[in-house]
């Protein structure tokens, strides 16, 4: 029988038509007008994406390569960090951290929760010398929501601390605006809801950030975000960039917002909710104790590997991701972002459904669609 495969992962996400035709054009030279025109169209949008005026740079290099050029740029050896250690991409930013000489407590939390107030604040109390905090605004390895207005808050408390937020799996989802939250270094990847293939990374920062690039000791070379700023406000790049998926950015980004954010982020809480509601009603148990709209993340039921419970969805054309670490085999994640709508995610919990019964675990077809689209019928 011929199966269509639906992609649900959190990253790569399905890609709408307009970027296709995009990514499927003739390169062209970026050393041209042409190509300087298309960049500063991009880069006006991505500014107008995030609510700012301000420098928003497009590296070519996945999201950790933005990642690591928050670290190289904006930071010295021995400057003291708290890294907020939700899962695998918390522990990511201590690795590149520690990598680059920082000091980093490294503030480890139980994969599925978020940080805790009273110990953060506790921390910063013990260490009033913190130069930044970094931390994943959405969580993907565990599907959670961090609470980054309030750490912004607590930088400010502070001498010369500045806030340095993952917002691979956020930009997009929410209405993310650094300035408005008190963001000073925000980076994002084109793999996620920004609905592009991987090879792009973005990053904004601040007026108080850019006081750092000056004093920074770290060396750095293909990631210096002085020498990127210089090209690119000028739109053109230091190195040869990735064409034709800037091409594409910004193809996706007139659709971004062409829809609105706040409308945007509205439809991502919509799937999210349908999701989230619709696997209770099945007798499943949610991963995280602070769910984002980006992705869901779901315990496989008692006795049932989630990786065997995957497969089976593969099988009637639904590929979703798994768990990272030693969540391997016990969860599995429901990615929302991106080029998703209701009937999208109504197919998922019809897929679902099937593939629960067919591997073992009983539900009556049709209790988790019913939830969704009592959820979905509110808005719509």
């Amino acid at each position: 029988m011929f199966i269509k495969e639906r992609l649900f992962t959190p990253g790569p996400v399905p890609l709408p038509p307009e970027v296709i035709r995009a990514l499927g054009q003739q390169i062209i030279h970026h050393r041209t007008p042409e190509f300087t025109n298309i960049f500063l169209e991009t880069r006006e949008n991505l500014q107008k994406l995030l609510n700012t005026k301000r420098d928003v740079l497009m590296l070519t290099s996945s999201g950790t390569g933005a990642m690591e050029s928050s670290v190289v740029n904006f930071f010295s050896e021995g400057d003291k960090v708290l890294v907020i250690n939700a899962g695998k991409f918390g522990e990511r930013w201590a690795k590149i951290s520690q990598t680059y000489g920082l000091n980093v407590i490294d503030y480890k939390i139980e994969w599925g929760e978020t940080y805790d107030k009273d110990r953060l604040d506790e921390i910063v109390r013990e260490n009033k010398d913190l130069k930044g905090i970094l931390v994943q605004h959405s969580e993907t390895s565990t599907t959670t929501l961090h609470d980054v207005a309030y750490l912004a808050k607590v930088c400010n408390s502070l001498d010369d601390c500045i806030l340095v937020v993952d917002g691979i799996t956020s930009v997009g989802v929410y209405e993310v605006y650094p300035e408005e939250i008190g963001i000073d270094i925000l980076v994002t990847g084109s793999q996620k809801a920004l609905m592009l293939p991987p090879g792009l990374s973005i990053l904004y920062y601040s007026e108080k950030a850019e006081k750092r690039l000056e004093k920074s000791n770290i060396p750095k070379f293909y990631l210096n975000v002085k020498e990127e700023s210089k090209k690119q406000s000028k739109g053109q790049t230091a190195y040869t960039p990735a064409i034709n998926l800037i091409i594409a950015l910004n193809e996706s980004l007139k659709l971004m917002l062409k829809e609105g954010i706040s409308n945007l982020a509205k439809r991502h809480e919509i799937l999210a909710e349908m999701t989230r509601e619709a696997v209770k009603e099945l007798g499943l148990k949610l991963l995280s104790k602070s769910p984002t709209n980006c992705a869901t993340g779901v315990y496989a039921p008692e006795g049932i590997n989630a990786d065997d419970l995957r497969k089976q969805l593969l099988k009637i054309g639904f590929r979703v991701a798994g768990g990272q670490d030693h969540l391997k085999g016990k969860i599995f994640r429901i990615a929302h972002m991106g080029y998703f709508d209701i009937m999208d995610m109504l197919q998922l919990i019809a897929g679902l459904e099937i593939a629960l019964n067919k591997i073992g675990y009983k539900v009556e077809l049709g209790k988790g669609i019913k939830k969704a689209q009592e959820i979905a019928n509110k808005y719509i």
